[in-house]
């Protein structure tokens, strides 16, 4: 895993998605995006919930560890859930409504990227918590960035491809929130 890497995609998605994308997509392997980018992505979003949770209840006692575990595993239940909903939702979406081909791994490459707002976004609420106003705002920019991988990537017609754009970016933003908001509903009634 070459953070290197992983921090270089990440913010040129964020900058220059248009030239990201054509990047990715001369990528052979496209099942690279789970080691090089979502699985550390991930990974770094639970670390950043386990700390901000614990700077929040403090360091004393079991309950503040054992609320941070329970946090960093909703966030990572939810982003790798919510990526992998998101992906086969996208994909049934390409093959019905936009009468594509039906390929997994490109859509799961597609998906993995465009959720790069939304990762960066929670590694940073987290750790800021304050600034979750505007992280409510800034998560809508994965709309641009599925607007441009929708055409370089996906190669979605240009009359399909604003409505494809709304339809997945929705997908991308609803499928980690609502697993996450049932993960943590369940983990309230079990316990």
């Amino acid at each position: 895993m070459n953070y290197k890497d992983l921090l270089h995609i990440a913010i040129q998605l964020i900058s220059s998605p248009a030239r990201a994308w054509e990047e990715i997509r001369l990528q052979e392997d496209r099942r690279k995006v789970f080691t090089a980018f979502v699985y550390p992505m991930i990974g770094l979003c639970g670390l950043s919930v386990f700390i901000g949770s614990l700077v929040a209840k403090g360091w004393g006692g079991p309950q503040s560890f054992q609320y941070a575990m329970t946090q960093c595993c909703a966030v990572a239940v939810s982003l790798f859930g919510g990526y992998f909903l998101a992906a086969h939702l996208i994909n049934g979406l390409r093959v019905r409504l936009f009468m594509q081909d039906n390929d997994i791994p490109l859509v799961q490459q597609f998906s993995g990227y465009a959720l790069v707002v939304l990762f960066l976004l929670k590694i940073v609420i987290d750790v800021l918590p304050d600034f979750v106003i505007l992280a409510l705002l800034l998560q809508f920019y994965i709309v641009y960035v599925v607007w441009e991988g929708s055409r370089v990537l996906l190669e979605v017609a240009e009359k399909d491809r604003l409505r494809f754009t709304i339809i997945s970016s929705i997908l991308l933003i609803a499928c980690p929130t609502v697993i996450e908001f049932v993960f943590n509903k369940l983990t309230v009634v079990l316990n």
